[in-house]
C-alpha cells in the first residue's frame, strides 16, 4: 500500500511537518500554487527569554499578486546571517545546540539560493537526514497538473499510483473525498493533538515553534516526541 503526502514548503518547519512526511512513502512539495503572505512559506517561530519570535525570509512581493512559491524569489541576501544570529543567541545554551552547531551554521552561512522554494527544500531534506527520515521526495511541477483543487491532488496521487493519501486536517475545509473515493484512493488525516511536551528553555511551553527547537533540546531524543517514530 503506497502512502502519499502533498504540502507546500514550509521554512524549517514545526514537528508536525517532518511527522507528516515519515508517514508516507512519497513526499510532494506543492510549490507551484499560489504564495501567500503571512504564512509558513517564509517564516516561523523560535523560542526566546522575551517570549516567541518570528524570523522570516524577506521576499519580494510587490506587484507580484499571483506569483507561485516556487517563483518567489529572495529580496535581502543578508537574511541567512540574520536568522543564524538570531538562532545561535536564542539557542546557544540548549543542552544539544553544540552538537548541531556546525550543520546549520553551514547551511545558513553558505546559503546562496534565490528562490524560497529551494531554501526551504534544503532544509527539510537536512532535518530529514538528522531525524532518519528516507522518504522520497518529488516536486509536483514533475507532474501532469489539472485544473480544480482536489482534483490536482488527485491526479498527482494517480500518477504516483498512490493507495492512500495522507493530508492535513486544514484540508478537510475543501476537500472532496468523494473524488478520491471514487478513485479507490483512501484519505487519511493527520491527527497533531496528543504531543507530549518536552523540555524548551523558556516557559510556557510552545509546540507550534520550529523543529529545530526540539533538536536543539532533546538530540538524539527528538523523535521520541514524535508520534510517528513511537
Amino acid at each position: 500500500m503506497k502512502k502519499v503526502a502533498i504540502l507546500q514548503s514550509n521554512y524549517i518547519p514545526w514537528k508536525g511537518y517532518f511527522d507528516l512526511i515519515n508517514q508516507v512513502d512519497e513526499f510532494i512539495i506543492y510549490d507551484d500554487v499560489q504564495y501567500t503572505k503571512r504564512d509558513w512559506r517564509n517564516r516561523n517561530k523560535i523560542q526566546t527569554p522575551q517570549g516567541l519570535k518570528w524570523v522570516s525570509i524577506p521576499v519580494e512581493v510587490k506587484g507580484k499578486y499571483f506569483q507561485k512559491i516556487n517563483e518567489t524569489k529572495i529580496s535581502d541576501k543578508n537574511w541567512p546571517k540574520n536568522h543564524w544570529y538570531a538562532i545561535k543567541q536564542n539557542y546557544l545554551n540548549a543542552k544539544y545546540f553544540k552538537d548541531y552547531k556546525a550543520i546549520f551554521e553551514d547551511l545558513y552561512l553558505n546559503c546562496e539560493d534565490q528562490y524560497l522554494s529551494q531554501i526551504n527544500y534544503k532544509f527539510i531534506v537536512e532535518i530529514n537526514k538528522i531525524l532518519g527520515i528516507n522518504t522520497n521526495i518529488r516536486w509536483s511541477e514533475e507532474f501532469d497538473l489539472i485544473s480544480g483543487q482536489t482534483d490536482k491532488l488527485l491526479g498527482i496521487c494517480n500518477e504516483c499510483n498512490a493507495d492512500i493519501y495522507l493530508s492535513g486536517p486544514a484540508a478537510k475545509n475543501y476537500l472532496d473525498e468523494s473524488i478520491f473515493t471514487s478513485s479507490n484512493i483512501k484519505i487519511e488525516w493527520m491527527d497533531y493533538n496528543n504531543y507530549p511536551e518536552y523540555r524548551q528553555l523558556s516557559s510556557p511551553f510552545e509546540h507550534s515553534v520550529t523543529i529545530l527547537d526540539l533538536i536543539f533540546n532533546e538530540g538524539d531524543s527528538a523523535t521520541k516526541f514524535m508520534d510517528s517514530f513511537n
